[in-house]
């Protein structure tokens, strides 16, 4: 599925590139950004974590240094949603982040940046490696996966948009869309054992469940729960059905 995966991974990729585009949808932003959200969730809680329940036999039949933990996939899948929810308030916190100020962003903007940047990239990697390694191996399991993961970078490209504006337009785009092209490329030349498949896919859902969450609740950020709520009937429609 070499063909099938490099294909994915392009339109991964590009999603960010033209993500801002959808800012001049006739939808307005609130509407799209909320079913995106919702499909993405949908996903995690419909498909991709009762998946990992082959991940926790797996791990806790196996002496790997987390069988001795009662529940080590989903504490992997914790792990993921904390380590993104430290970076977000990091970026929120920052004196310089263009979600609470204007303005030339402060040396301490330029390091959270980055560090903002790098978290999403590695992220951003972690899926284009599960596009390869992805368990299944079928046509039907990489495209629902493929769709769930667009939506979803739509919504972490308005994050990341929303915080750094320009150095994010010029700089930080091109490198969180480098990294799902790279994570693709390690994918087709490195095979990780079995059990790392499961702690990754482990801290991915995590990720996914905070960084879609974080952006849904909040008040200010002016979600549309029906749309919100739209996206995750239709997409669990879908996978239930599949």
């Amino acid at each position: 599925m070499v063909l099938e995966t490099g294909i994915a991974a392009f339109l991964l990729a590009i999603t960010h590139l033209f993500a801002e585009k959808m800012k001049d949808a006739a939808i307005p932003r609130s509407k799209w950004l909320s079913f995106a959200g919702g499909v993405a969730v949908a996903y995690i809680f419909v498909h991709l974590l009762p998946a990992l329940q082959d991940g926790q036999a797996y791990l806790q039949q196996h002496n790997l240094g987390v069988s001795i933990l009662k529940h080590p996939v989903y504490l992997l899948t914790l792990l993921g949603l904390a380590t993104f929810y430290g970076v977000e308030r990091l970026a929120v916190l920052s004196s310089g982040s263009e979600r609470a100020a204007k303005g030339q962003p402060s040396r301490h903007s330029i390091r959270t940046f980055w560090i903002h940047i790098i978290a999403f990239s590695v992220y951003n990697a972690l899926v284009g490696y599960l596009l390869i390694h992805n368990g299944k191996k079928s046509l039907t399991s990489l495209l629902f996966f493929t769709v769930a993961m667009a939506f979803h970078f739509l919504v972490n490209d308005y994050v990341l948009f929303d915080h750094y504006r320009s150095i994010y337009r010029h700089k930080g785009r091109w490198v969180v869309t480098a990294a799902v092209l790279g994570g693709w490329l390690a994918g087709m030349l490195v095979d990780l054992p079995k059990v790392w498949i499961y702690i990754l896919y482990a801290f991915v859902a995590g990720s996914t469940i905070l960084n879609v969450l974080k952006e849904e609740l909040p008040e200010e950020r002016r979600s549309n729960f029906w749309s919100f709520a739209s996206g995750m009937l239709v997409y669990s429609i879908l996978l239930m059905f599949s």
